[in-house]
């Protein structure tokens, strides 16, 4: 990939969305929840004063309206400011 994200942002690849309930019925695509757990694909090199705290191969939560969606050779992607993750799993 040749994506290099500028600053403190951050390029997240989206945890596939939920296909059965833990009682074991499958959820229809007009149901499933867009997903808030994604895996850092690349990092920008963070602001003057402020290193980013993330790194690429990083489990992070985020936010559900976090980020601008973007496609890059049919894979889904999203591109969002490092202040928009809440946690590193």
């Amino acid at each position: 990939m040749n994506i290099k994200p500028l600053a403190d942002r951050v390029l997240v690849e989206p945890a596939a969305a939920e296909e059965k309930t833990a009682s074991g019925l499958y959820i229809p695509d007009t149901a499933k929840e867009k997903p808030q757990k994604g895996t850092i694909v690349a990092v920008g090199n963070g602001k003057k004063d402020e290193p980013l705290t993330v790194k690429v191969g990083d489990t992070v939560l985020y936010g559900k309206y976090s980020g601008t969606e973007l496609s890059v050779d049919g894979t889904d992607y999203l591109i969002m400011r490092e202040a928009d993750i809440f946690a590193i799993l």
